[in-house]
């Protein structure tokens, strides 16, 4: 499996009563898959897997697997603070016909570059199943550094990549030379998406960003442009996209921000998110739509 372009860390629609909202869930998965994005991430951060139980998680799976039917890759986050549960989610998730697993290191104490080697090995050696490691060291308390990422690539064939969130460039850069250099295959995405151009230009894959969710299309015309030579057309999609970020700072939690957006972009979802998510002010809604007018005008 190959990871590598636009990929989207699906957002879990729910009712206004706090229920996942499958119907609006297969909506806005076809949209996506439709758009032409490379992958879905179902329970990444923007996802909420921290608030949502195994059960659910197991239902969304399913419906996930159904909806996407081959057309793209879909890519399960299982992270926990509990390895138990990571694994009974691997396991499902391979069963149920995903291409891949999304794995978070276990959060609140971030493990060491020791801990965090035995960790992943150990699930690796249990998941007979491609894997792609998360860094998110500002949620998780610790870093996956070039030293883990590279150990963990030379021992396990089947970690086939990162998703790294820091927002730092030189973060990426410095990971991408050191695991590239050991598995040139080794997939590096970006968790931020206004990295996507340096990401490449480091020898990276691209991104998987929450504003994928929202404007698709753009993404896909962006990662085509950029497979195409094309740099007119990439510039103006990196300007559109620098100007859209501006949607993750209208809310204290971003992924409430994210689903308005895709709300204002014409799904009629609920915007409710699971604690500490807050409900969206008018204010916030209309400053949402304030952004995305100018920046898809730009």
């Amino acid at each position: 499996m190959i990871i590598k372009g636009v990929y989207t860390p699906v957002i879990t629609i729910l009712t206004e009563e706090g229920n996942i909202d499958f119907p609006n869930m297969s909506k806005h998965i076809d949209h996506l898959v439709s758009a032409g994005i490379n992958g879905l991430l179902f329970f990444g951060s923007l996802g909420e897997f921290y608030a949502c139980s195994v059960e659910e998680k197991k239902k969304l799976i399913d419906l996930a697997v159904k909806v996407v039917d081959h057309r793209t890759q879909i890519i399960i986050g299982v992270g926990s603070t509990r390895i138990e549960e990571v694994l009974e989610l691997a396991h499902y998730a391979k069963k149920a016909g995903a291409d891949a697993i999304n794995i978070v290191a276990p959060f609140y104490f971030g493990p060491t570059e020791d801990a965090a080697i035995q960790y992943f090995g150990k699930i690796a050696e249990q998941v007979a199943f491609p894997i792609q490691l998360y860094n998110f060291p500002a949620r998780v308390g610790a870093d996956l550094t070039p030293y883990v990422v590279r150990t963990l690539a030379e021992r396990y064939p089947n970690i086939i990549g990162i998703k790294d969130t820091v927002d730092t460039i030189s973060h990426t850069r410095k990971l991408i030379a050191a695991v590239k250099a050991v598995r040139p295959d080794f997939s590096v995405v970006s968790g931020f998406d206004e990295y996507y151009l340096v990401n490449r230009a480091a020898g990276g894959d691209g991104v998987l960003c929450g504003l994928t969710n929202v404007v698709p299309e753009l993404f896909v015309q962006y990662h085509q442009a950029y497979e195409n030579k094309d740099f007119i057309t990439t510039e103006i999609c990196a300007k559109k996209i620098s100007k859209l970020m501006g949607l993750y700072d209208v809310t204290p939690l971003f992924v409430v921000a994210i689903k308005a957006a895709v709300k204002a972009q014409g799904l009629d979802i609920s915007t409710c998110t699971r604690a500490p998510g807050l409900p969206i002010t008018e204010e916030q809604y209309k400053t949402v739509i304030n952004i995305l007018a100018e920046g898809l005008s730009t």
